[in-house]
């Protein structure tokens, strides 16, 4: 299959349109079935290392709901002594939790055996997961439905809210997906002077 240019500027236009949504900016409307089943088939799309397929899903029910929003808000605070320095951070709403339509904790299989091209770099299955996230991302966006990805958590107690097994799984990504007020025309944390936005030279070692 070839590609146009019409292709072309429509992912561009995906890509810089994604933004991470917060719960100041979820409303609350249902994500359908039929779209959560879009947005977790994109993510079955990713390339992962040794066609290992090591992600796993966990969509969360309310009552798990509420024990990652306390264990968040304790996490959240005691987070707040490292940005003393910036008093921006204690006004910043950092998750969507409670107020988005579907919460997904994302996990991934550690293998049972030797993986192709994993011999060397182990994180390689992790990363795998990382790029299975970024689709749903970007397939959420082209839904018009917002995701967030709340980090300011410890695997240690997902792992015991879920009841997963730390020598099986590692806990990758707990996210947040909700249609929005609005979609900013650029990041939030850009906007509020967070911090600047490299260029491409920035980014490129000599």
């Amino acid at each position: 299959m070839n590609f146009n240019k019409k292709d072309l500027d429509t992912l561009s236009n995906i890509i810089a349109s994604r933004r991470d949504i917060r719960g100041n900016n979820f409303i609350n409307k249902k994500i359908s079935r039929k779209k959560l089943d879009i947005i977790l088939k994109s993510a079955l799309q990713a390339p992962s290392v040794g066609y290992s397929q090591p992600w796993q899903f966990i969509i969360v029910d309310k009552e798990k709901r509420e024990l990652v929003y306390n264990h968040f808000i304790k996490s959240y605070d005691k987070s707040k002594e490292k940005f003393k320095n910036k008093p921006l951070y204690n006004s910043l709403k950092l998750e969507g939790i409670k107020e988005s339509s579907i919460n997904i904790a994302v996990y991934y299989k550690k293998p049972t055996s030797a993986v192709l091209g994993q011999t060397y770099m182990k994180r390689t299955g992790e990363y795998s997961v990382v790029c299975a996230i970024l689709n749903m991302w970007l397939t959420a966006r082209a839904l018009n439905i917002g995701m967030g990805w709340v980090s300011i958590l410890k695997a240690k107690k997902i792992n015991k809210i879920f009841d997963i097994d730390k020598n099986e799984y590692k806990f990758i990504a707990y996210l947040c997906f909700g249609y929005t007020k609005e979609f900013y025309d650029e990041p939030e944390l850009k906007k509020l002077k967070w911090n600047n936005k490299k260029k491409l030279k920035d980014c490129i070692l000599n």
